[in-house]
């Protein structure tokens, strides 16, 4: 076994624990500032309170936007396959798509947004 294959592993994983402690004392941190503030705890409840507010839409924005970039990535395949055309053109074909769902869909959105 190389040296690489066990040092990789082994600072990704203390990267992760790094992260995940770094981001339980911090708010730990903040809620002890908040307390020391004044404010109670069901106003700390409420700041935390997570309202998931969905908009109709959100389905629609992203059924386009796979749809386009399955589509770029099957028209970037049959351009490399049948012209052979460099790879790196999949991942600009992919911008592009997206992109042009994304157009799409705020076309879809502001005309549904109107007749509200």
């Amino acid at each position: 076994m190389n040296e690489t294959e066990l040092i990789v592993p082994v600072v990704l994983f203390i990267a992760i624990a790094g992260v995940v402690i770094t981001y339980i004392s911090s708010r730990h941190r903040e809620r002890m500032s908040m307390i020391d503030k004044g404010m109670s705890s069901d106003d700390i409840k409420a700041l935390y309170a997570r309202e998931v507010r969905r908009s109709p839409l959100g389905s629609l924005k992203w059924g386009i936007l796979l749809v386009m970039a399955g589509l770029a990535i099957l028209v970037g395949n049959f351009l490399h396959d049948r012209y052979f055309v460099d790879e790196g053109v999949i991942a600009g074909m992919i911008c592009l798509f997206v992109g042009i769902g994304l157009v799409i869909f705020y076309g879809l959105a502001a005309k549904k947004m109107s007749q509200l």
